[in-house]
């Protein structure tokens, strides 16, 4: 059984930078990419980024794109979400996810696991 377990989520102020992480268990976590998404209050959730199995590739959505960065340390079966030059707009739940099935690259899923999300606040 995969688990996904997300933490480091908070209040910052717009402008300044957060890093919320992810830890994976249940299966060998270098085989698999991994995303990240967030859902605001009232909105669909929507996808942030994915990072391959290596790391070697990444894709963000074009609303993060320069300010978020994704990696991951297959070591410590964790990946990272790095969120910089934070707006009132990046307020939302963070959630991780991983595909279901052997899946070394995506940047659109499919998406078969989910962590229980970490909030992060940008005031203004």
């Amino acid at each position: 059984q995969v688990q996904l377990v997300e933490s480091g989520g908070g209040l910052v102020q717009a402008g300044g930078s957060l890093r919320v992480s992810c830890a994976a268990s249940g299966r060998t976590f270098s085989s698999y990419a991994m995303g990240w998404f967030r859902q605001a209050p009232g909105k669909e959730r929507e996808f942030v980024g994915a990072i391959s199995w290596n790391g070697g590739n990444t894709y963000y959505a074009n609303s993060v794109k320069g300010r978020f960065s994704i990696a991951r340390d297959n070591t410590k079966n964790t990946v990272y979400l790095q969120m910089n030059s934070l707006k009132p707009e990046d307020t939302a739940v963070y959630y991780c996810a991983a595909p279901p099935n052997y899946t070394p690259y995506t940047n659109n899923g499919p998406w078969g696991y989910w962590g229980q999300g970490t909030q992060v606040t940008v005031s203004s």
